[in-house]
């Protein structure tokens, strides 16, 4: 005799048993899509500054107590006064996003990229913050005015000698997330200071590397 109970218990565990299967894997595919719309977003955000060509543009640059520079492309400028010392850098964005800058660390001496990433906690934050367009030239500017700080009697020697300095960028993308410290050399030359990037480290995310 034919046990239609347990056939219709069968019959409805199974089914239940594809339902769930099917579920699982559109909830699957849904977190794929996702996730890689997420990771879309974020690429269409994500900022990279290296140094700016030798052909653009001079760009003026301002501080607080209203001393200018005119910074040159593909360099910088380096200037000290017993009073402060005053640094810019002309950056070029070749990144789809905004690039808005944190803060920085400045080193009295030429650093390789094969050194450790530097800690973002470490890096002096900026009195405002710059806005560097995605694909275009802008600058970095940073100033020490504490003489009692030692980088003020570091950085000033070394540039009375003419030594290199090396400078670490701390920026972000316009919504805050995948910060990025980049590595710039400032080289003393012939008519101004050369700027050269060397490496970059992903602060938010795995580095490219």
């Amino acid at each position: 005799m034919t046990d239609w109970v347990t056939i219709s218990a069968l019959a409805t565990a199974a089914g239940t048993t594809v339902l769930a299967g099917a579920t699982f894997a559109a909830v699957r595919s849904g977190n794929r899509s996702a996730r890689a719309a997420e990771r879309s977003l974020l690429a269409g955000l994500r900022p990279l500054l290296i140094a700016s060509r030798p052909q653009d543009d001079k760009q003026k640059i301002g501080f607080a107590d209203s001393h200018w520079v005119h910074t040159p492309g593909g360099g910088g400028t380096v200037e000290a006064t017993d009073e402060a010392i005053y640094l810019t850098m002309s950056l070029r964005n070749v990144g789809p996003g905004v690039a808005v800058l944190h803060g920085w660390l400045v080193h009295t001496e030429r650093l390789s990229g094969d050194m450790p990433r530097p800690d973002p906690r470490d890096v002096r934050r900026l009195t405002r913050d710059i806005y560097v367009p995605a694909g275009d030239v802008g600058f970095w500017q940073g100033a020490l005015r504490d003489v009692d700080d030692e980088d003020f009697g570091r950085v000033s020697e070394s540039i009375q000698e003419r030594r290199p300095l090396t400078i670490d960028l701390l920026y972000g993308d316009a919504e805050g997330g995948q910060r990025v410290i980049s590595r710039f050399t400032l080289t003393p030359g012939d008519s101004m200071w050369l700027a050269s990037p060397s490496r970059h480290w992903n602060v938010d995310r795995p580095d490219p590397r």
